[in-house]
């Protein structure tokens, strides 16, 4: 039987879509020429669904109005009902991009977080695109189990990494976010990574009600920003 040799191209366009909350900082609106931080966050998989008041349930959306001072632009997307943010990082590149395009973002100075399913997706997005990032925040997340992982993370090396995760979590394992941070370390990684000795799956609310937090993201700035 005779075997050809043949070779296939083709394109394939992806249409992509997701809802988000904008929230735009004291002041924004009187000086259109300044630019602004940009802090993406990524819900948990309870948020999921077609409702964007669900959102605001957990996390930065949560707290925001209690913070003082927040001098970001703040996107907080929702992740489709079947969907897992971490199957959604086309959307999110996509997201970011229009983002930029429609609001006054000092792309030196993007940053993303996200806790536990929006954990997991902070190390996915990151590692796909870290040229994007001044720094990340993952809370309570970790990689989901394919061929790389977790060495894939070394990419982050030269990405500000600031971790969190309860020492008590019984939904998503400790060792989950220390394994990740133990392939930076190992890289010469610039990583921190604090563990609640007493904190269950929520450690996200003391993160984000964390003065110095915010104050450390103002410290990251990229320089070698990129669309990639």
């Amino acid at each position: 039987m005779k075997c050809n040799y043949e070779e296939f191209s083709g394109e394939i366009i992806k249409k992509v879509k997701l809802k988000y909350l904008a929230y735009l900082p004291e002041g924004y609106e009187k000086d259109k020429n300044k630019k602004w931080p940009l802090i993406l966050f990524l819900h948990g998989m309870g948020e999921r669904g077609e409702d964007l008041e669900l959102v605001k349930r957990q996390g930065l959306p949560n707290i925001i109005n209690e913070l003082e001072y927040f001098p970001f632009i703040l996107i907080a997307p929702q992740c489709p009902t079947n969907s897992m943010w971490y199957m959604e990082i086309d959307s999110l590149f996509e997201l970011v991009k229009h983002v930029i395009n429609q609001y006054n973002v000092d792309t030196s100075r993007i940053y993303l977080t996200g806790l536990s399913m929006g954990g997991f997706g902070t190390w996915h997005f990151a590692e796909a695109h870290p040229k994007l990032f001044a720094a990340i925040v993952p809370i309570c997340g970790g990689t989901v189990p394919k061929i790389g992982f977790p060495e894939r993370i070394k990419v982050l090396k030269d990405v500000p990494v600031w971790a969190f995760h309860g020492a008590k979590d019984e939904i998503v394992p400790i060792e989950m976010s220390k394994e990740l941070v133990d392939v930076l370390r190992q890289h010469n990684g610039n990583v921190k990574f604090t563990v609640y000795p007493d904190a269950g799956h929520d450690s996200w609310t003391e993160t984000y009600r964390n003065k110095d937090l915010y104050a450390w993201l103002l410290g990251q700035k990229n320089d070698k920003f990129t669309l990639e």
